[in-house]
């Protein structure tokens, strides 16, 4: 995150936390808030790691605890129910995008809402179908990475964006069966 500054402007992934009224702090407030909500247990995240580095990681967590999601308006006018998680985040290093990371990110967060009891799991992703995107700007991931994952599209809420969903059956251990990601970073772990 440091090496980032924070990313986007100093927001440490924070921003999805945030309710009403919690927003436009500066950049080591958000950074605080966040750790206490990790020493709390009040943030999940698969993190990637490549030997003693973190280099990407994907956040997810239930509803409750990621309030804040983009296109919040749209989202509420075709909203049936809520899910029981939300996959809100993906960060690469800029130095290892393009690797596959995010897709190894996604598969650890699956595996882990399988440990903690399953259930719906909704996204929030862009489809880049047809046009250049930076990499950066794709903190949501991509339509077709969730796709190849088994999500299904359920509605636009923006011009790009989509709400995507998956059923995922609670386990004792071990992740869900897998959609191959490419096996380039050499390990992963969750937290």
């Amino acid at each position: 995150m440091e090496k980032h500054h924070g990313i986007f402007g100093g927001c440490w992934c924070i921003l999805f936390h945030l309710g009403p009224g919690e927003g436009k702090r500066s950049a080591e407030e958000y950074r605080a808030m966040k750790e206490a909500r990790v020493r709390e247990g009040r943030a999940h995240a698969a993190l990637v790691f490549d030997g003693p580095d973190a280099v990407g990681w994907c956040q997810f967590g239930p509803t409750a605890e990621l309030p804040n999601i983009r296109s919040r308006k749209a989202y509420e006018e075709g909203r049936r129910e809520l899910p029981d998680w939300r996959i809100t985040c993906f960060f690469i290093d800029r130095d290892r995008r393009g690797e596959g990371i995010a897709h190894v990110a996604l598969q650890e967060a699956l595996g882990e809402i399988a440990r903690l009891g399953g259930g719906t799991v909704e996204a929030y992703p862009e489809d880049v179908t047809g046009r250049k995107v930076s990499r950066s700007f794709l903190c949501s991931g991509t339509l077709g990475m969730f796709e190849q994952a088994g999500f299904e599209r359920d509605r636009k809420i923006a011009m790009h964006r989509w709400v995507v969903a998956r059923k995922i059956p609670g386990q004792r251990s071990g992740p869900p069966p897998p959609n191959p990601p490419p096996p380039r970073p050499r390990s992963a772990k969750s937290c």
